[in-house]
């Protein structure tokens, strides 16, 4: 069960709307709680939902950081899709058909369209257990726990893929935070706290691809010092978090 937890690295560090924290709290109480109770396949639905969050927060970061890449691959999708105002916004629309969007995110994969039918036919089966169907395939631990390191797995890969949107991320904010007189707060953890993280819903992974950036790539700025400032109060917060 140790492996379980780490779902929760991927998902974001902090949130700015208390609701959006007391969700997903519910939602890992409701995998806890079945897990305990032997009732598996529920807690695999609870667990789904947890990994379709982690979907919509990246799917929510290609729209902040790459509006015009965004536009494009949301054509097809219901009119509401591209209104969102927060990542859930994103579950009105069929969730099989959300994972395409990943496409863009994970195209440098040798076989893309294989990876992205891995993740549909999880979808699949959360389906055949949510309804009625009559089918009870999670009656072991060891298939749960099998079917849980995938989830896992796809989060990892789907993380990986991620990196060059959150390194360009972490870079526009260095560069449009670095003048203290026109950025949203004078001070640096909070400006941290509202409009890296909450606004990107950055998670412990997405933390460490921000500290991976190498910020010496700025040092022509004209406020590199408060660049470097800023760079570093991140990392003394969230590097070596575990440590």
């Amino acid at each position: 069960m140790e492996e379980a937890y780490e779902i929760l690295d991927y998902l974001p560090i902090r949130f700015k709307q208390r609701n959006e924290q007391e969700y997903i709290e519910f939602l890992w109480d409701s995998f806890q709680s079945n897990y305990e109770n032997e009732k598996y396949q529920f807690s695999f639905i609870a667990y789904h939902m947890l990994f379709m969050s982690f979907v919509y927060f990246n799917i929510w970061q290609i729209k902040c950081v790459r509006t015009d890449d965004f536009e494009k691959i949301k054509l097809g999708f219901g009119e509401d899709f591209g209104k969102a105002t927060n990542p859930f916004m994103f579950s009105k629309e069929n969730e099989r058909r959300v994972f395409d969007l990943l496409k863009y995110l994970c195209a440098s994969h040798s076989d893309v369209r294989a990876l992205i039918g891995q993740y549909k036919k999880l979808v699949d089966e959360r389906n055949d257990i949510a309804h009625a169907s009559g089918n009870m395939p999670f009656r072991s631990e060891s298939y749960f726990l099998t079917r849980l390191n995938d989830i896992v797995r796809y989060a990892s890969e789907i993380q990986h893929y991620s990196k060059p949107i959150i390194q360009e991320c972490f870079e526009k904010f260095l560069i449009d935070s670095q003048d203290v007189e026109s950025r949203q707060y004078f001070d640096i953890p909070e400006q941290i706290n509202e409009v890296l993280i909450h606004e990107h819903y950055l998670s412990q992974k997405d933390l460490e691809f921000c500290l991976d950036y190498d910020m010496t790539k700025l040092d022509e700025q004209p406020n590199y010092d408060e660049i470097e400032k800023i760079f570093f109060s991140l990392q003394n917060e969230f590097a070596n978090e575990d440590e």
